[in-house]
């Protein structure tokens, strides 16, 4: 048996099959192209069966089950036919915050939905625009790229609802969220790699997928690149370690903190907590090339700290663990040996991401065990170990890196 996961992100998408073992089997991608549409949801549609024809006819026969990650907060609204009504709103496109002041007596003051960019809000736009129609459908980006595969419409999943605002600790839409006026379009939620539907008659005719060979719910491309980590037990992070500084707990207890930018997604019977520093990789690439970094972080002698103390950031504002908004980046002094400087930058952030776990643990999370590590810093050797002397656990590179991995986990999980 055979699985297949995709990741939908924001240069293209990636798919990943993996057998019983969880072993990889075959990979490809293809890259959003530009040239071919203007059509966003169109181009969606086309990469998704240029991904699947990449992939081997006889590896396509033995698929039992396909779950689809996407972009959180990336949205659609759709006819009764699943076509878009209206261009689609992606995850980092914002929406005037005062649409909500005509529903604030109705929507929680401290609620993960009243941002600029929840999913919550570009719904809400759309109805005061009046592009709802009889009969829509509001989906999340994974949602109707699964309905491609098996014709469904109107279900989605708990991971990609946090931000519409549904309920994940009762597991259901909470009555002020079905007390609004557009309670009528709002997806059906069942868990992340729950079956849906077999795949359609077409896509089986198109592709030679079993008949037999089940769509899942799928997942954001956040929670996917975790579940790929290798992450299993409470008091287990993942850093990823990009362009910022992204941290990411399994614990038993829920953890929120919105003023602070810290919430929990559902994980089973856990709570996946975490937050999210403007520190990270883009501070270190404004000082040095890529080949600096790496000759440099080799020179480092880790037994011997530097006294410098710094706040690594490129502007002025920060959310986690210090939220924030007119922090003032500290960079000074710099000294003249750049190993040195490197060195004090590295353990600044370790510094901020020791803090960062702490404050989780002191809102009640679940005490660190050990921390895998994603994202290009994590191939850094001696940063890993700077970053151990201050997090006082073990720190392990993460199994598997790709999202399109964990979203391969998600659909053997529905047949398991």
């Amino acid at each position: 048996m055979l699985f297949l996961g995709i990741d939908f992100g924001t240069s293209g998408a990636r798919a990943i099959i993996i057998n019983e073992n969880e072993e990889i089997i075959t990979q490809v991608n293809h890259a959003f192209s530009h040239l071919e549409t203007n059509d966003l949801a169109q181009q969606w549609n086309n990469t998704l069966y240029l991904l699947l024809e990449k992939i081997s006819i006889e590896i396509r026969k033995k698929i039992e089950a396909i779950s689809i990650n996407g972009t959180s907060s990336t949205v659609l609204l759709c006819n009764y036919e699943g076509q878009p009504i209206d261009e689609p709103i992606l995850y980092n496109q914002s929406r005037d915050i005062s649409i909500l002041d005509k529903f604030k007596t109705m929507i929680p003051q401290d609620h993960l939905v009243n941002s600029s960019t929840s999913s919550l809000i570009k719904l809400l736009w759309w109805y005061t625009t009046n592009k709802i129609q009889p009969n829509a459908y509001f989906l999340h980006q994974s949602d109707w790229l699964g309905f491609l595969l098996h014709g469904k419409l109107g279900i989605s999943d708990y991971h990609n609802a946090l931000k519409l605002g549904y309920d994940v600790e009762k597991l259901c839409y909470p009555d002020w969220l079905k007390s609004l006026p557009i309670s009528s379009v709002l997806p059906k939620v069942l868990p992340p790699g729950t079956p849906i539907k077999t795949v359609s008659n077409d896509i089986i005719q198109r592709f030679n997928f079993p008949k037999h060979c089940q769509v899942c719910t799928g997942t954001t491309d956040s929670i996917a690149a975790f579940l790929a980590s290798g992450v299993q037990n409470p008091g287990e992070g993942v850093t990823s370690l990009g362009s910022t500084l992204v941290l990411k707990l399994l614990s038993k207890t829920r953890v929120d903190d919105i003023s602070s930018g810290i919430y929990s997604h559902r994980l089973g019977d856990l709570w996946l907590t975490g937050g999210a520093s403007n520190t990270g990789g883009a501070v270190l690439k404004h000082f040095f090339s890529d080949e600096e970094l790496e000759e440099l972080s080799q020179k480092i002698n880790i037994n011997r700290r530097t006294t410098l103390d710094y706040y690594p950031l490129l502007k002025p504002g920060e959310r986690f663990p210090i939220n924030d908004p007119k922090l003032a980046p500290k960079l000074d002094p710099i000294p003249n040996n750049q190993v040195e400087f490197l060195q004090g930058l590295l353990e600044s952030m370790a510094k901020i991401e020791a803090l960062g776990y702490q404050k989780l643990q002191t809102l009640g999370a679940t005490p660190v065990t050990q921390i895998y590590t994603a994202g290009g810093g994590a191939k850094n050797e001696n940063w890993a170990k700077i970053r151990q002397q201050y997090l006082q656990v073990p720190v392990k590179v993460s199994y598997q890196t790709e999202a399109a991995y964990g979203t391969a986990l998600l659909a053997k999980q529905s047949k398991m």
